[in-house]
């Protein structure tokens, strides 16, 4: 039994005919395994934006490491707070006798009814535990009063540790480096960190009716697009990108394209040539060359899609996953976001929490939206927020699936779910926000 077939025998309910995006999702959470990436390199920080975390980074110390001021202001011990709500007091009343500074610690000595005014990020002198901001007071010279009600004892205080305590994980293996774990790295001093190395992801497109860039316009042709948006979409992944270029009907060019991004590649993208239509030479080539599934999807855009590994010439290494995806543009990036996406990022040795989907953003409806029941459907929207109330999301211009204008005018698909009907104007939906993804 091959590889594909036990997946199949998994899964209750597989049928290739007519197999549902959870289906398909459940499928590719078998067969895209993340064993594969085990190469590792030390980065610059600066280098190490979208790639994967390769071992935990533990915190040599704590962050902050002492306690420190959230504000500009007036630190003093919080006791006087208390003090002050038994006895009824409504002002309080200090006399600031130094000043703290962010980068040097103030080793001075404060009595009762004294402050010492502080900078965001100074240390905390000895003995004090709250900070008034500096606009809450009124200040003549060196005394300071303020209203006694406006803050509570150990308010606007950083405490050591706050952010990482010394021993603790700050980054574990397969984080991918956001922009925030980048700063996460900064703020403990590492110039370099370990990372796997990058995911390499082989693509190309197929079909006669295809033109590269510089190609003269001729009748019943079209200029390559699924190229360049594949090339995007892997770029923003981090993934280092092989382009094949556009490979012609023709069985033995595609036979060795396929075999020449299997030697060369972790993955492989196709757009186009996996439907039945008899010039479509792409699928007998796959099912000789690998262990293939072909699938007819229940969603729209996006049906035909086939998925399967191709071994490396001479069997050496592990096989390279393919994805091919049909040939409309727009169902070209659907189709990756919903599975294309979450497995590579799988592939590329993420944990579960760097390789989830984008969570879905809930939004109301403005319009009236037709939706067939039994499927799965991803339409072109533009969310807008909406202050004090639910965010609103209309559909976006034409949604045949190789209208590409009207992705670019989106910023986020309405996913409209299997079991889903027709929407009615004012109905909430789920909208699969693009900020960040393409």
């Amino acid at each position: 039994m091959t590889r594909i077939e036990e997946i199949a025998a998994q899964l209750a309910g597989y049928d290739p005919k007519a197999l549902g995006v959870d289906g398909v999702q459940a499928f590719l959470a078998r067969l895209v395994q993340p064993a594969a990436m085990n190469e590792e390199e030390d980065v610059a920080l600066f280098d190490a934006l979208d790639r994967v975390l390769a071992q935990d980074i533990i915190s040599p110390f704590s962050v902050p490491p002492h306690d420190n001021s959230a504000m500009d202001g007036f630190a003093f011990d919080g006791a006087m707070l208390e003090q002050a709500g038994q006895a009824g007091v409504e002002t309080i009343e200090l006399r600031a006798i130094a000043t703290a500074l962010a980068g040097a610690a103030w080793r001075g000595t404060v009595g009762p009814g004294e402050a010492v005014k502080i900078m965001t990020g100074a240390v905390m002198p000895a003995g004090l535990d709250t900070v008034i901001p500096q606009e809450f007071c009124e200040i003549d010279g060196d005394q300071v009063r303020f209203p006694a009600k406006v803050l509570r004892r150990g308010d606007n205080r950083r405490k050591l540790g706050e952010d990482l305590r010394q021993g603790e994980p700050a980054l574990t293996r397969g984080d991918r480096f956001t922009p925030a774990a980048l700063g996460m790295a900064g703020s403990l001093g590492l110039a370099r960190v370990p990372v796997l190395r990058r995911l390499r992801v082989a693509y190309f497109s197929t079909g006669d009716e295809i033109l590269s860039l510089g190609e003269p316009p001729r009748e019943g042709a079209v200029y390559d697009s699924n190229r360049y948006t594949v090339f995007g979409l892997l770029k923003r992944l981090g993934c280092e990108v092989i382009d094949l270029g556009l490979v012609r009907d023709d069985p033995a060019a595609l036979e060795a394209t396929l075999q020449r991004a299997a030697n060369e590649a972790d993955a492989i993208i196709t757009s186009g040539g996996v439907s039945v239509g008899e010039a479509d030479h792409t699928r007998a080539v796959m099912q000789r060359l690998g262990d293939m599934a072909f699938w007819r999807v229940a969603m729209r855009p996006g049906r035909p899609m086939a998925v399967g590994l191709i071994p490396k010439t001479g069997a050496a290494g592990h096989p390279a996953v393919l994805f091919g995806l049909p040939g409309n543009p727009v169902a070209v990036m659907v189709t990756f976001l919903a599975f294309v996406r979450p497995a590579l990022l799988r592939l590329m040795g993420c944990n579960e929490a760097s390789a989830a989907p984008p969570p879905l953003l809930r939004a109301r409806s403005t319009m009236a939206i037709r939706k067939k029941a039994g499927r799965t459907e991803y339409q072109r929207g533009f969310v807008q927020m909406v202050p004090g109330a639910m965010p609103e999301v209309r559909i976006a211009g034409n949604q045949g699936s190789g209208v590409l204008s009207s992705m670019v005018e989106a910023n986020g698909l309405v996913v409209l779910h299997h079991g889903q009907g027709s929407v009615a104007a004012g109905d909430e939906v789920d909208v699969m926000v693009f900020e960040g993804v393409i």
